[in-house]
């Protein structure tokens, strides 16, 4: 057996479909098909039903592919301690970030970490913060960009920046006639919130001191900061949107802009990793250049309060 044999039973149980899973594997599906045959055939077992449709592991092959997935982390962590100790920045490496700050930050820092790191092959994907918690307590992914703190004991913390939050209001709010906002002054009947599953959605809810089971006359639930905006832009309204949203809004929508007072309603953004994640470098590379890009108020976090996430 080898453990090329385990990562096409790992592809196969994940995709349920040969062709699929020789696909991710960049091999032929007779290939794959001969492989984990070889593999069943050595171990004297079957680890897929083929009577199945989609096929399925059975029982025992359940078992072996949890098996097979411990020996695929243990064997990345090996080479990866290697790397370590060369001081080198090569192999794979995976990024989870939440949806509510990839399409502002990543644009941002994403050319000068390739750059930098020429020998990494990153991937970066999208996921909600349960999903990223997930996959790196799973081994599937290797540092989450998130909010923070998330209080998982098995995960370490390396904060990034200190985002502040800004009220964005239609004209037609009745808002206070002064410099700076206080989060109880926001009309809630009038808020537009994130859908469900966004950690976003439950520090609006903390900072507002909402109750869960608030309800307007239009229960609307969007799914990205861009669809917030265009709502208070076309229907009215009011919500809060991080810093990197705000500077990436047209001079001509920074008028719906209103800043809370001190301290400042912030999130905390880190870098998350497994408690025995050893490729430092990496992380103080990614650091780096995510802290270079950005304006240096959002670095420390004088005057501000970090909003929970939890809900």
């Amino acid at each position: 057996m080898t453990i090329q044999q385990f990562e096409y039973i790992i592809a196969l149980d994940e995709c349920r479909h040969f062709v699929k899973a020789a696909q991710k594997c960049f091999i032929t599906q007779p290939t794959l098909s001969m492989m984990i045959n070889k593999l069943e055939e050595e171990l004297g077992l079957k680890i897929f039903d083929r009577t199945k449709h989609p096929v399925a592991p059975t029982k025992e092959g359940e078992e072996l592919i949890k098996l097979a997935k411990a020996v695929i982390l243990k064997t990345r962590y090996i080479k990866e301690y290697v790397a370590a100790l060369k001081g080198e920045l090569t192999g794979d490496i995976r990024i989870g970030i939440i949806p509510t700050l990839a399409p502002y930050l990543v644009p941002l820092f994403i050319k000068e970490f390739v750059r930098n790191c020429p020998g990494l092959n990153a991937s970066i994907k999208e996921l909600a913060t349960p999903q990223i918690i997930t996959g790196i307590n799973n081994g599937d992914i290797d540092i989450g960009i998130l909010a923070t703190p998330v209080n998982e004991a098995s995960l370490t913390e390396h904060p990034l920046f200190y985002e502040e939050f800004y009220a964005y209001a239609s004209l037609d709010e009745k808002l206070p006639k002064k410099k700076y906002l206080l989060p109880k002054e926001i009309n809630i009947a009038h808020l537009w919130l994130l859908e469900e599953g966004h950690c976003f959605r439950n520090q609006v809810y903390n900072l507002c001191q909402l109750k869960k089971e608030h309800q307007s006359t239009l229960n609307y639930e969007a799914g990205s900061i861009e669809t917030l905006i265009n709502l208070v832009d076309h229907s009215k309204g009011i919500t809060l949107i991080p810093k990197l949203a705000e500077m990436n809004l047209k001079p001509s929508q920074k008028k719906f802009v209103r800043e809370f007072a001190n301290p400042k309603p912030v999130r905390e953004i880190s870098l998350v990793v497994k408690n025995n994640f050893i490729r430092i470098k990496i992380i103080e590379q990614l650091k780096d250049v995510i802290i270079k890009c950005l304006p240096s108020e959002m670095i420390n976090s004088k005057n501000k309060k970090i909003t929970s996430i939890d809900s």
